[in-house]
């Protein structure tokens, strides 16, 4: 008789998702719109004008002008492997960045937030939170069971941004790509479908106006929100 060996549990009652659509997407402090080059170009080039850094660790830019820019997010936005938004902060009227959906694999359950453009006047904003949040939860009541968040290893920023969105750390992947000319490692993190239940609660209290002061400066951090729902935090942030 041969010997049983072990396999995954039996998922009852699970049907793939759909895949994401060119949808808007309404919080208290962000609108995120399906990403155009008519309507978002010229506003999302003069937002990243002067800050070349955005562009560090994303595979393109930065761009020498706006109609390259123009161009790009064209061209982009017309492949089927992206769902793009443009992110609008209300408090401040202006758009401030993108983000996509990809590698989106309704038949395992999984997908991904990535291609994350935040000029600075977006960055370490409530807006730029609840962007990110605003996704993960569309992903979640979709009926996904895995959303992932992947970046270059060396991003140390990134890396501390997934973990305070509750992202659980899941290793590095050596010499996973080659980015510009350069190597990249790449370093995963992931949050699943029996996480969701505890980061909804999480961001909910966190972007509660009670929070926040006069000054929109937090009372208890998202970080500590999230802390205990991580199943493994990141040793590089450690250090």
């Amino acid at each position: 008789m041969s010997e049983t060996r072990p396999r995954g549990p039996v998922i009852e009652g699970w049907t793939p998702p759909p895949p994401p659509e060119h949808r808007t997407l309404v919080g208290r402090h962000v609108r995120l719109e399906p990403l155009d080059a008519e309507a978002h170009a010229a506003l999302l080039y003069q937002a990243y004008d002067g800050h070349d850094e955005v562009w560090d660790y994303m595979p393109a830019g930065p761009f020498a002008s706006s109609a390259q820019f123009h161009r790009w997010m064209r061209d982009i936005t017309a492949s089927p492997d992206y769902v793009f938004f443009a992110i609008y902060d209300t408090k401040a009227e202006a758009y401030g960045g993108f983000a996509s959906y990809l590698r989106v694999q309704p038949s395992a359950g999984s997908i991904e937030v990535g291609y994350i453009a935040m000029a600075p006047r977006l960055q370490r904003t409530i807006a730029a939170t609840e962007a990110m949040y605003l996704m993960m939860k569309w992903a979640f009541q979709a009926g996904y069971r895995r959303y992932e968040w992947k970046c270059d290893a060396l991003n140390l920023p990134s890396r501390r941004a997934a973990e305070r969105l509750g992202f659980s750390f899941e290793g590095v992947f050596r010499q996973a790509t080659v980015v510009k000319g350069r190597n990249r490692d790449t370093a995963w993190f992931a949050a699943i479908d029996a996480e969701w239940p505890a980061l909804d609660e999480a961001f909910r209290l966190w972007l509660d106006p009670s929070n926040f002061d006069a000054q929109d400066r937090q009372r208890s951090s998202l970080s500590d929100l999230t802390r205990l729902v991580r199943v493994a935090s990141d040793p590089a942030l450690r250090r």
